[in-house]
């Protein structure tokens, strides 16, 4: 037999543990649920944008458009050069990284990969710009479409945007090559005050971008080219 007093102390420390177990379960303000892991996730190469609003995970169409892939991914994991559209010297690093979403268009979509922060600005030299590349099989029609942006056929740079919802329009106009999840960070971004231009009042950026390959590597993987030679 316990006593009144110690049954009281064990209620109390159970409310206690239950208590502390709902405010782990519960994901606080301002942090980001981790990218699932291994097993978790289909076979493929995987790029994750982390944010001040949290992680947008997006799974890459290597087939479907492996020059849009390989380039991104390159500059994304400073393993491609290209010419600095400030300075116009050449530079190895990982690009994205400190850059903004610089274009934000709530129902629509967010845009980002600008070195200039400006919408007029990307990657330079050897490869740039490339071309298209659309597949029959990958249309606007699901939101979290990740694609390249463009000033017309074949401009393709280092610029890129997440649609928030389907937008059939531009289908056949851009490489698609990415579908991202969480898109209640896209929406979060696309709802930002934002000026007549559309640029955020205050700057969302981001932070890292982070490269996974799920399951076995092709012998082109992307992620895997040499640095070029200095």
């Amino acid at each position: 037999m316990i006593s009144k007093k110690q049954a009281g102390f064990v209620v109390m420390l159970c409310a206690s543990l239950f208590a502390v177990g709902i405010l782990r379960a519960v994901p606080q303000p301002g942090r980001t649920t981790p990218a699932p892991q291994g097993d978790q996730r289909e076979p493929g190469l995987y790029m994750t944008f982390q944010t001040e609003k949290g992680n947008i995970a997006c799974k890459l169409y290597e087939k479907e458009a492996p020059i849009a892939v390989h380039t991104i991914v390159g500059l994304a994991i400073g393993k491609l050069s290209y010419l600095d559209p400030t300075t116009g010297q050449k530079m190895q690093k990982k690009f994205f990284d400190g850059l903004t979403f610089h274009r934000v268009i709530p129902n629509f979509m967010i845009q980002g990969g600008d070195p200039l922060g400006t919408g007029t600005g990307s990657a330079g030299g050897p490869g740039f710009p490339y071309k298209n590349e659309t597949a029959p099989t990958l249309k606007f029609d699901v939101p979290g479409r990740l694609a390249l942006a463009n000033a017309g056929p074949d401009t393709n740079g280092s610029q890129f945007f997440i649609t928030e919802v389907p937008y059939p329009s531009l289908n056949g106009g851009y490489t698609l090559f990415g579908q991202c999840g969480n898109l209640d960070v896209v929406k979060a971004i696309a709802a930002v005050q934002r000026d007549a231009n559309d640029k955020p009042l205050v700057p969302v950026h981001i932070r890292h971008v982070m490269v996974e390959r799920v399951g076995p590597a092709p012998a082109d993987a992307p992620e895997a080219m040499a640095r070029p030679s200095r």
